[in-house]
């Protein structure tokens, strides 16, 4: 799958013209791609234009204009951008309440290695959680960890023939399992793989 360069993206004054209707076909394109396990978390599966939305906003938030400050954008979110035997999510850990998010981020710590996909005939496949830096210390872990599920030849060609996909967590203190993905979420994360 293709990495995003320079000329991939609009300048600040293009971003801030079209930003309403960009922004609105990226939530219509999240929606599918988000995938809720239990109550409490959510994996938000990544793609070129997730990642492009990301980078744009960055830019705009930090009025990032020359070109060092751009690639250096580039550089930190492209790995985010599946590479067509992967999936790639951001798992995001919720808990309203400040006082039960700091003690079940105490309890949760390792979550991020227990978090698995299944194509129907394979094997779980556990991701390899936070590749950039460690998101967990000796106290907690985090609320926002990166993941990659990465796919052997065999899992992707099942995909994309149609095949069922589950995914889970089963951690100690948290599990949640999700049978079948829905028929929106499949498609939209079989476009991911090559």
């Amino acid at each position: 799958m293709p990495q995003l360069s320079i000329d991939d993206l609009m300048s600040l004054e293009t971003y801030a013209r079209s930003r309403k209707d960009f922004r609105a076909k990226v939530i219509a394109h999240k929606k599918p791609r988000s995938v809720t396990l239990g109550p409490n978390v959510t994996l938000l599966f990544e793609d070129e234009l997730t990642i492009r939305y990301q980078i744009q906003e960055m830019l705009r938030t930090e009025r990032i204009f020359e070109e060092e400050g751009i690639l250096d954008e580039l550089s930190a979110y492209n790995p985010l951008i599946p590479d067509g035997s992967n999936w790639k999510a951001t798992m995001l850990i919720e808990y309203p309440d400040p006082a039960e998010r700091a003690r079940e981020l105490a309890r949760l710590k390792g979550v991020e290695d227990r978090v698995w996909v299944q194509v129907e005939g394979s094997a779980r496949v556990y991701a390899i959680a936070d590749e950039d830096l460690d998101r967990e210390n000796e106290q907690k872990t985090s609320s926002v960890h990166f993941l990659r599920f990465e796919l052997d030849a065999a899992m992707v060609s099942a995909a994309k023939a149609g095949a069922a996909i589950a995914m889970g967590i089963d951690h100690p203190v948290y599990q949640a399992t999700l049978e079948e993905v829905a028929d929106a979420t499949r498609n939209s994360l079989v476009c991911d793989l090559a």
